[in-house]
């Protein structure tokens, strides 16, 4: 019984160890926000609505649906279903993955390269979409607004990208270490 709470003492030791190296560094925190931000968009938030004189449209990241302007009919319809929701969890997973990477530098840079890149191409087929979705449906004009989801999702990439900085630039410090041994 000794020996176990032994090796139940190291065992949580080691783990606190693991999680103090992680959180020293800056770009563990970058990355957690980045992931809180998405998670939350993730929750179904609404991105942006377009709206029209008898219903509008809001997209969120489960797909577009039609809700009527009365206030007699409030019913849903599901229009369009687009794989957002999809992307969202795999940019979290990837970025969670870029996260548990801490002890391999070029690993991590590399990995948090590929998720700076596929965060930039859903930002701007996400604001590709909002100016274009207008004309997407029939029913007369519609006006855009955007969500609480559209801010989120925008201010989660230059968390991604200060991640991407100071990943660089603790790669440079341990290298020049490395040099001058």
């Amino acid at each position: 019984d000794a020996v176990r709470n032994s090796l139940c003492a190291r065992f949580s030791l080691s783990l606190y160890k693991i999680y103090i190296q992680t959180i020293q560094r800056i770009q563990t925190i970058y990355l957690a926000v980045s992931m809180i931000l998405l998670s939350i968009v993730a929750t179904g938030s609404e991105v942006f609505r377009f709206v029209g004189n008898d219903f509008y449209f809001v997209f969120n990241s489960y797909g577009i649906s039609q809700y009527a302007n009365s206030s007699t009919s409030g019913k849903a319809e599901v229009v369009n279903a687009y794989p957002f929701y999809i992307s969202l969890i795999a940019i979290v997973l990837l970025l969670f993955v870029t996260l548990m990477a801490y002890k391999n530098l070029s690993r991590q840079l590399k990995l948090v390269r590929i998720v700076f890149f596929l965060y930039l191409l859903l930002t701007i087929a996400l604001v590709v979409f909002s100016f274009i979705g207008e004309n997407q449906f029939e029913g007369g004009p519609f006006k855009r607004e955007l969500g609480l989801g559209y801010l989120l999702f925008v201010l989660g990439l230059p968390f991604v990208f200060l991640a991407n900085i100071s990943i660089k630039r603790d790669k440079g410090l341990i290298d020049s270490l490395n040099r001058l041994r």
